[in-house]
């Protein structure tokens, strides 16, 4: 079935069941079921959709821009990058005169200053602002968590990792990967509170997510926004 509202067209399907109320899924690539109670009028399940209308045509487009995966970067004027959980655009200017490629961010736009128009200068500039706002912003995030913990930590890094999101071994030793200035502060928070449980339980047994549970009640939502979004976290 298709309906269109403020514009926008979706295609859905309604499946009648034997329950009291209606709800409305989406599937892992962006199919919009409806689960009704048997007898109810359509006009009642069109009703909610309009109610839902913003957030469901959201979820749909995330869902099938996940599965085409990351979109390779062009680095032109415009184009948009995440930090702290919002896309920004980049705005690239030609700097001759400058000792050094950098980044800017001015609250709105992440203004790229090169020494010349070249796309790997671009890249190399943007993944130094975040290496760098990275480590900044875990450093703090540990110095506000700290007061949960009687050890501290011997070290803190910033790698470039393709499978983790941070670390801690035996020795307190806490890395994290630079991609994390791209989410939410609230999720860095959760995955610097992650690591440094970790110099109490060094695995993940109960009591490590007893103590994650305790500082981050809600540590499950951040590690979901972490699935659901990674695969655009690129530079």
């Amino acid at each position: 079935m298709n309906h269109t509202y403020s514009g926008e067209t979706i295609q859905f399907e309604i499946i009648y069941k034997n329950r009291s109320t209606i709800g409305i899924y989406l599937d892992v690539y962006g199919h919009i079921e409806v689960h009704a109670p048997k007898g109810i009028p359509d006009e009642s399940v069109i009703r909610l959709l309009e109610d839902k209308w913003d957030v469901i045509l959201q979820k749909s487009r995330e869902m099938k821009d996940r599965l085409n995966g990351p979109q390779e970067k062009v680095y032109d004027h415009g184009e948009p990058f995440l930090y702290l959980g919002n896309s920004f655009p980049i705005q690239v200017l030609q700097n001759q005169e400058i000792t050094k490629d950098h980044v800017l961010f001015d609250g709105k736009t992440l203004r790229i200053q090169v020494k010349e128009l070249e796309d790997e200068r671009i890249q190399q500039a943007l993944k130094r602002f975040y290496y760098k706002q990275c480590k900044a912003l875990v450093e703090k995030s540990i110095a506000v968590h700290q007061r949960h913990f009687k050890t501290k930590p011997r070290s803190t890094r910033i790698t470039d990792s393709q499978t983790t999101w941070g670390t801690c071994d035996g020795r307190r030793q806490l890395t994290f990967n630079w991609k994390l200035s791209m989410a939410p502060r609230d999720v860095i928070d959760y995955v610097v509170v992650h690591e440094m449980c970790h110099m109490v339980h060094l695995n993940h047994d109960r009591s490590f997510w007893r103590l994650v549970g305790k500082i981050v009640p809600d540590y499950k939502e951040k590690e979901k926004w972490l699935a659901l979004s990674s695969w655009k976290m690129t530079v």
